[in-house]
């Protein structure tokens, strides 16, 4: 039976690549996750075994390196363009390539007010302490032509110990939820935005900037927003972004209700008022959309697990 080969990619995945900047006694630090994906004229290396069009994976690996020397990390975002235009300019065979990043955030340790003299330090600018909120994430797609930037988060969660509620739903033979009117909400954020940029002659947006930005009114619409529920602030965070940054014309989350239940606390004699929860990590409600500047067309993926 005759077969024919369909879509087809390869490259080096998850490069891990930190850069430590040197500004005299400061260091700065960019700690990627880069995984590079080509695709184009790679018929025969399938259907024949021969490598003439493949550019070996190890040699994507080098270059994720080489370019992180060479032209520095200013941020996710830049980093991906760089390899994403070279990918596809250097190699006649290659005609997409997609670069996906996850960057690992840092902070800087703060000297003691002694500045740590008794071992000889003035000043400590060089000590970090990982993060523990979310991975930024990006993924830039070129095509020779086109840029498709897509940027976003993970693995940050956030909670609201009051002003939210739940009631009103439709109730079945099978419902035994109680209906609230002064509970926790609290979720895990996956979001995920994607930029109007798509050509080298418009405006570049500041990466570095935008994703500041973003992640501020994201979290001031959850934090303000009355909930009624999750699904109304999940549309207020994105509605909130996309107001407020030009850059940005799609937003999708992934909301995950990370319940918190009231314990029963009267077989001990106790009143619990709205003070004492059991946290539950499964099973979850899931709340996922997308919110579109006003006549711009979805291409956020509706499954953002491998995104």
């Amino acid at each position: 039976m005759p077969t024919i080969l369909g879509q087809n990619q390869y490259g080096k995945a998850e490069n891990r690549v930190v850069k430590i900047t040197r500004d005299g006694a400061t260091h700065h630090i960019k700690d990627l996750n880069v995984s590079v994906a080509l695709s184009g004229d790679l018929s025969d290396v399938h259907l024949t075994g021969s490598n003439a069009n493949c550019l070996p994976t190890d040699t994507t690996k080098n270059t994720v390196f080489a370019f992180a020397k060479e032209y520095g990390i200013e941020s996710a975002e830049q980093f991906g363009i760089h390899l994403a235009r070279h990918f596809v300019t250097s190699q006649e065979p290659i005609k997409r390539a997609r670069i996906r990043i996850e960057e690992y955030g840092w902070e800087r340790i703060a000297s003691s007010d002694a500045n740590s003299k008794f071992i000889g330090s003035d000043e400590v600018n060089h000590s970090f302490a990982r993060k523990g909120q979310e991975t930024r994430v990006t993924q830039i797609t070129y095509d020779g032509e086109k840029w498709e930037v897509i940027s976003g988060l993970k693995d940050l969660v956030v909670m609201n110990s009051t002003n939210s509620e739940f009631w009103g739903y439709i109730k079945d033979q099978y419902t035994t939820l109680q209906e609230a009117y002064d509970r926790i909400l609290a979720t895990q954020v996956s979001g995920r935005w994607r930029f109007n940029w798509t050509d080298d002659d418009q405006r570049m947006p500041n990466w570095e900037r935008s994703y500041e930005q973003t992640r501020k009114h994201m979290l001031e619409a959850f934090a303000e927003t009355y909930s009624y529920s999750l699904q109304q602030t999940l549309y207020q965070m994105a509605t909130r972004i996309i107001n407020h940054r030009s850059e940005i014309d799609e937003v999708r989350f992934s909301l995950p209700n990370k319940h918190h239940f009231l314990v029963d606390l009267e077989p001990f004699g106790l009143k619990n008022d709205n003070e004492v929860y059991y946290a539950a990590d499964r099973m979850y409600g899931l709340i996922e959309a997308t919110v579109l500047r006003d006549g711009a067309t979805a291409q956020i993926p509706v499954d953002m697990t491998n995104l």
